[in-house]
């Protein structure tokens, strides 16, 4: 039998180390933002069981579990995303916090879907959550959350918009218009840009419509709801509501979905949402069968979209540049020019690493300049060279081609 290659199954990702240094900037950029507003980070399953996403996911998520029977007979699923999961720990933990909660969430989610740009069936999401406050003001919270993470990330007012709408406009507007199926109704909301005109049209005439005087409604502000008003007064007063603008076609697609919804945009319109979210003050009751209601608004942002974005941004991969140029794996070389300090090379190496600094030797007798051209690769500042002379070094900077001797205290203080 011929030798059969593994790869990465359809829409799953390998992270070689240049890939996880990337990850590993949106994580920082994340972390830092959310801290930034006093959230707090949490962390949920990777695995639930499966009613938990059926009792109020919504049927197009439904369709994109990764879903199975495990050996205990329990019909569960990879988590498609953490809404589900963050109520049911908030049902059972809620008492030790104080109101609202602001919580964060940096993990994996898994969706069985067509993998495309921007789109994998294994993804990592940032997600933000505000408990326990049914103000606007924790909308605006949540949004501004959302616009510093794009600007940490490096975009500008040109580069992205915020379109956000409320499902209570288009309640009221059903209740107006004997729109019972509030639900299919949204649905086709939803779809709205993405549908053919055609295909539009017949969809609404299932609710007695025509797409002119639905989308007459959509063009016109005066449908905002009070809470958007609110909002974006808020964020006016943050020096954050040229970001915002009304959009009556963002209804989200999730059915959990109660108020205030937002997606980010590219402004050159060149990707889908590169992210989303709202208010979904119902779940939680719902989740607890009555035992908690608390009130909570919450949004996601997925590797995978704000990486395109951010390599189709000049300024915006820039910065992450910059950024992942600091990530070197080494700091400081330790050049051993005399074989025979080696052992003292070994204790100068550990000294080093023991006040923080990243450290790296040759583990075998190497020529000298090879040395040398190992520490230019890695990114070393700083070269520690360890001759014959020994306990005196010689401490380089790679950079400003500078040396001095020095002993070893010395060398330590001097790198501090």
């Amino acid at each position: 039998m011929a030798d059969k290659r593994f790869n990465s199954l359809p829409g799953f990702r390998d992270f070689a180390p240049d890939d996880c240094a990337i990850r590993n900037y949106f994580f920082a950029a994340w972390r830092s933002v959310a801290h930034r507003y006093g959230f707090v980070e949490y962390e949920a399953p990777i695995l639930e069981e499966t009613a938990l996403y059926q009792k109020k996911a919504g049927d197009e998520l439904n369709t994109q579990l990764f879903r199975f029977v495990d050996q205990g007979k329990r019909d569960i699923t990879m988590r498609p995303e953490l809404t589900a999961s963050l109520a049911r720990i908030v049902a059972g933990h809620q008492r030790n916090y104080p109101k609202p909660m602001k919580w964060f969430e940096i993990g994996q989610c898994f969706r069985y879907e067509k993998p495309q740009k921007g789109r994998g069936r294994e993804f990592i999401q940032f997600n933000a959550d505000i408990i326990g406050e049914d103000d606007p003001a924790a909308d605006a919270e949540l949004i501004s959350v959302a616009i510093d993470t794009m600007l940490e990330l490096g975009f500008t007012e040109e580069d992205f918009v915020i379109r956000a709408s409320d499902r209570e406009s288009w309640l009221k507007f059903c209740a107006e218009n004997n729109v019972e199926d509030t639900t299919g109704f949204l649905g086709v909301i939803d779809k709205i840009e993405r549908d053919k005109p055609e295909v539009v049209s017949e969809k609404l005439a299932k609710y007695n419509l025509t797409s002119e005087f639905v989308h007459a409604f959509i063009n016109d502000p005066a449908n905002a709801s009070p809470a958007f008003q609110q909002i974006q007064k808020n964020l006016d007063a943050r020096g954050l509501g040229k970001y915002l603008k009304l959009d009556l076609t963002i209804v989200r697609g999730l059915a959990y979905y109660t108020g205030t919804v937002f997606e980010i945009f590219d402004t050159s319109h060149s990707m889908r949402a590169v992210a989303g979210g709202g208010r979904y003050d119902d779940l939680l009751k719902s989740l607890s069968n009555g035992v908690v209601d608390l009130p909570c608004t919450g949004f996601a942002m997925g590797d995978m979209v704000i990486r395109n974005f951010v390599e189709e941004t000049p300024h915006a991969k820039a910065k992450m540049d910059a950024w992942l140029k600091t990530q070197n794996p080494c700091d400081i070389y330790v050049v051993i020019a005399d074989e025979e300090q080696r052992f003292n090379a070994l204790k100068v190496v550990t000294e080093l690493r023991n006040v923080g600094h990243k450290v790296e030797y040759a583990m075998t007798e190497t020529k000298f300049n090879k040395q040398f051209k190992t520490a230019e690769k890695l990114g070393a500042s700083k070269a520690v060279i360890i001759g014959s002379e020994f306990p005196e070094l010689q401490l380089k900077d790679l950079h400003a081609r500078t040396e001095e001797t020095l002993e070893l205290e010395q060398v330590i203080t001097a790198l501090a």
